[in-house]
């Protein structure tokens, strides 16, 4: 016999041995599948709460970024009807420059009115900046506050 044979009929005789030695491990298939029905289950109910998890804070999230949003829109508007006052104080300051300036009847009258004009519109320009700062501060204030109202909740809220 070659050597070939002889590792053949070993290793069939061995697989006798070792089919009767694992008799006691066997473990029945539908048992195996009852196992893997069973955490398939629980995976799906997980993932099923995940997913309601995820579409109510999803709603929530949109409410505040309604509410911030809204919020923004409202400032932007006021935002934009300071400009448009500024801009009308602006024109009518320039006619009335002009108006001066033509009543002016020497050169040294012509610089005294240039001069005043300037320092009035120095003042006005700083003032009003100063307001335009003051809106800008509040919009962002009022449009952060239900971001940050909703991560104040998220934080406060147990897991």
């Amino acid at each position: 016999m070659s050597d070939a044979n002889a590792n053949v009929e070993e290793n069939a005789g061995s697989s006798k041995n070792n089919g009767s030695a694992n008799l006691g491990a066997f473990v029945p298939f539908f048992v195996i599948s009852g196992l893997f029905r069973g955490f398939g289950e629980l995976g799906a109910g997980r993932a099923k709460e995940s997913c309601q998890k995820a579409k109510a804070a999803s709603g929530e999230i949109a409410e505040v970024l309604r509410d911030a949003y809204s919020a923004n829109a409202k400032g932007a508007a006021e935002y934009g009807a300071q400009l448009i006052e500024i801009s009308r104080e602006n024109t009518s300051s320039a006619l009335e420059y002009v108006a001066d300036l033509m009543g002016a009847r020497s050169l040294s009258e012509a610089v005294n009115v240039s001069a005043a004009h300037s320092r009035r519109n120095l003042e006005l320009a700083s003032a009003r900046n100063r307001k335009l700062l003051e809106l800008v501060q509040k919009v962002a204030i009022e449009s952060a506050e239900p971001i940050k109202k909703s991560f104040g909740k998220v934080l406060e809220s147990p897991v």
